[in-house]
């Protein structure tokens, strides 16, 4: 990690994170929590795994919270100040409603990405130089249900937690692993398209292993480069 001058305003300076560096270090927290919790990884990680993740890192975690008043489409958010661990708010209809179980998973491994790698900016008298403003002027992230899977963005904090998103719920040499198993029982020796049957085989074998949506499934395959965008 490096840091860079900061585009958007909101600080002089903010992290810059390869993605190489990213899936390490996403890897290792899933490995490390899941051997502490069951004695070995397993996939897919399950939502009460995942939540567990997110209270490791955050102050409090709110299932059930209301929302409405920053939009329709905003499903998470997190709060950071400046003293200590944020606080995550998920938009209580993803807990209660089973059709958003996909979402549900995807938002938490969102904030958690937020919580992890974007807390350290917020807390003032650790890194006062970083600063623009007050901590207290600076936004909080919000979750937007139609930026999730987003390939690109020219926010970096959201896609830096959209990354995450992918790393926790599908960790690269896992992903590897069963792209493999699929390549090799097909025959494959090249790189499909996300449209042609076997880039929709992959798809479909991601998604079924990690329990994920095929658009997350597609997207973090595009990342790693096991499938090519259409």
């Amino acid at each position: 990690m490096k840091w860079v001058r900061d585009g958007t305003g909101r600080f002089a300076q903010r992290p810059h994170f390869e993605t190489d560096e990213l899936d390490a270090e996403c890897e290792q927290l899933v490995t490390e929590s899941l051997k502490k919790r069951h004695g070995g990884v397993r996939f897919p990680i399950s939502n009460d795994d995942l939540q567990t993740l997110v209270e490791q890192h955050a102050a409090d975690l709110d299932l059930f919270a209301d929302l409405s008043d920053r939009g329709n489409d905003v499903e998470g958010v997190t709060v950071f100040t400046r003293d200590g661990p944020p606080q995550v708010l998920i938009a209580k209809h993803l807990s209660e409603q089973p059709w958003s179980h996909h979402r549900l998973r995807t938002t938490l491994t969102h904030e958690l990405g937020h919580a992890h790698f974007h807390n350290l900016l917020y807390q003032v008298t650790e890194q006062p130089a970083l600063f623009s403003f007050d901590v207290s002027t600076l936004p909080q992230p919000e979750c937007h249900r139609d930026h999730m899977h987003m390939l690109s963005t020219v926010d970096w904090m959201e896609w830096q937690a959209g990354y995450v998103c992918g790393a926790i719920l599908i960790p690269r040499s896992h992903a590897l692993e069963l792209v493999r198993r699929v390549r090799d029982s097909n025959g494959w020796g090249f790189t499909p398209d996300e449209g042609s049957a076997p880039g929709q085989a992959l798809i479909t074998a991601v998604a079924d292993g990690f329990d994920t949506s095929r658009e997350a499934s597609k997207v973090r395959l595009i990342q790693l480069g096991y499938v090519i965008r259409g």
